[in-house]
């Protein structure tokens, strides 16, 4: 087994902490990315929801994972498991230096996770602490206004994602 950590950056004015909904272990956060075979290289042709509060049983083990999925090509199974505990919201500071923090770890067996997709359900607090929710980031921004302190627009820029292995 492969373990792939999420790495996540991108340009933050006035904002900082952002991270999934409920956290960075937000159960229901949904993860969409293609898979990679590990066995043929093929590459599904569409984005794969994974987030922990959906379980399956491993195949012919015991316990559970939280996804099961099948190459098309030379049909091996492989699975995904994640492992909460190892993320943290990307904060201003990381985003001035263009730095990438970890969000979530995987841990693949007979699959890569590439091209994570960004979309909605994301939260974030400005730099004088107004917090902001449902954050979507599918168009590769976000911006608003913060009433409360009375600051000029928020924004997310160029949200950009990798994996890479750990140990």
């Amino acid at each position: 087994m492969v373990k792939f950590m999420l790495m996540i950056t991108a340009k933050l004015e006035n904002l900082t902490n952002l991270q999934p909904l409920g956290g960075c272990d937000d159960p229901s956060f949904p993860y969409y990315f293609k898979m990679k075979c590990y066995e043929c290289g093929e590459l599904s042709e569409k984005e794969t929801c994974v987030s922990l509060d959906v379980t399956v049983p491993t195949p012919n083990l015991r316990g559970t994972t939280n996804l099961v999925q099948k190459c098309k090509l030379c049909g091996r199974v492989g699975t995904v498991q994640l492992i909460p505990g190892r993320g943290r919201p990307l904060t201003n500071v990381t985003s001035l230096f263009e730095e990438y923090t970890s969000l979530m770890l995987f841990d693949c067996n007979g699959l890569e996770p590439v091209g994570f997709v960004f979309g909605n359900g994301w939260k974030a607090e400005s730099t004088d602490g107004t917090k902001f929710y449902c954050i979507d980031l599918s168009r590769g921004e976000y911006s608003n206004y913060d009433d409360d302190g009375q600051f000029p627009v928020k924004k997310v820029l160029n949200p950009r994602a990798n994996f890479v292995v750990v140990n």
